[in-house]
């Protein structure tokens, strides 16, 4: 008989950047039904679900409250802010927070697995790529808390490193919707490409603003002022609309439009459980594979103690719908595969770089270049006189 643990699921599904939330959530579901219908799977998770409805303050309560009813581990967060709104619960708590989004980096909890893309899985690979294809004059923009900040910071410092240059930088408010001054300020400064950092509502008025004036000025957007991000998924193309979804860059570990046996696999199953969803983001297969690589490790630990079930993390594979992926043991991220994406009119992603392998994980950045579309090649030295 499987042994049962009660296991956490917490995203916003409500308020502003529920649309990606929503997808998780989604994700982590489909995950723990296909566990549960598995008789020889070794365990059954119970999902204990819980909304703070987008407000931060509602974070850490939710936590608390599920943990005194039992829960050890919980599959959840989208936001880096409500990342560390709980973290110094589940520190106190002894328990265990498995985060499914890509993120800032220059993070390390011993409460935390991180299986999002870590800065060097997303942020570098798309710098590399817009200086090589597009240019290295750059305007940034993003919702105003740490993923953006941190996000621009890095950007920054490998645009030098490339002479490239930051020629302008604005915030917004999480939610807010009135991008005007945004887009004019793009146009006065006239860079190469836009990097967009906004979430949620305030991401898609942009793009749908953004396109709007580039064509009442007779400007073709995608080309002239190309945008990119490193948190742009199928399900917030829906939410643009069909006027402004195409030509805009997406780094990511995971595009729907994937074509493997386990991706195929991966989106059916999950239009057939939620049909009102047109594809899997990035985040859901995030979830989708926290919550697998969850369950294996409790199977294999035989408890939902803390110690325990890390120990057994450390040695989890899986053969996600994303690629084969692994949890590092050193820093307890998860080895991942950079690819980048063009969205097209259709909602999904042409994938445009792919680096063809799982890359380790670096959250400090300590080790890392960017991923070059070709390996470098050694550098041939010869005496001259």
């Amino acid at each position: 008989m499987n042994k049962e643990y009660p296991v956490g699921i917490l995203f916003s599904v409500t308020g502003s950047y529920g649309t990606v939330a929503r997808s998780m959530l989604n994700g982590a579901k489909l995950a723990c039904e296909q566990i549960n219908a598995d008789t020889g799977f070794g365990v059954r998770l119970n999902p204990v679900e819980r909304d703070p409805g987008g407000d931060l303050n509602a974070y850490a309560p939710a936590v608390e409250k599920m943990i005194v009813d039992g829960v050890k581990h919980v599959v959840g967060c989208y936001t880096s802010s409500s990342r560390k709104e709980v973290i110094p619960t589940f520190e106190k708590r002894d328990a265990l927070l498995w985060y499914p989004t890509h993120y800032e980096g220059f993070e390390s909890s011993a409460n935390v697995i991180y299986t999002g893309a870590a800065p060097n899985h997303h942020m570098l690979p798309l710098v590399d790529y817009v200086t090589r294809h597009i240019g290295r004059r750059v305007f940034c923009i993003g919702s105003n808390y740490i993923w953006a900040w941190e996000s621009n910071r890095v950007l920054r410092e490998e645009l030098v490193l490339r002479q490239g240059s930051v020629v302008g930088e604005r915030y917004l408010p999480v939610g807010e919707t009135d991008v005007d001054c945004i887009v004019q300020s793009i146009f006065d400064a006239n860079p190469d490409v836009v990097f967009n950092s906004l979430i949620g509502e305030s991401a898609y008025s942009f793009f749908r603003a953004f396109r709007a004036a580039c064509q009442a000025r007779g400007i073709d957007q995608a080309k002239r002022y190309p945008v990119a991000s490193c948190n742009l998924s199928e399900p917030e193309l829906d939410r643009i609309g069909p006027d402004a979804i195409d030509g805009h860059l997406s780094s990511s570990v995971y595009f729907a439009s994937i074509n493997t046996v386990e991706n195929r696999t991966f989106v059916d199953s999950y239009r057939a459980a939620f049909p009102d969803e047109k594809a899997p983001s990035a985040e859901a297969e995030a979830a989708y594979s926290a919550m697998i690589l969850l369950a294996q490790s409790l199977r294999d630990a035989g408890t939902d103690t803390l110690r325990a079930v890390k120990t057994c993390a450390a040695n989890q594979r899986f053969s996600a719908p994303q690629g084969e992926i692994t949890i590092d043991p050193a820093t307890f991220h998860t080895c991942l595969t950079p690819r980048i994406g063009l969205s097209r009119r259709d909602g999904q992603f042409d994938v445009v770089f792919d680096a063809g392998r799982p890359v380790a994980p670096d959250p400090y950045l300590i080790n890392s270049t960017a991923i070059r579309e070709a390996p470098p090649r050694r550098t041939a030295l010869r005496i001259v006189s």
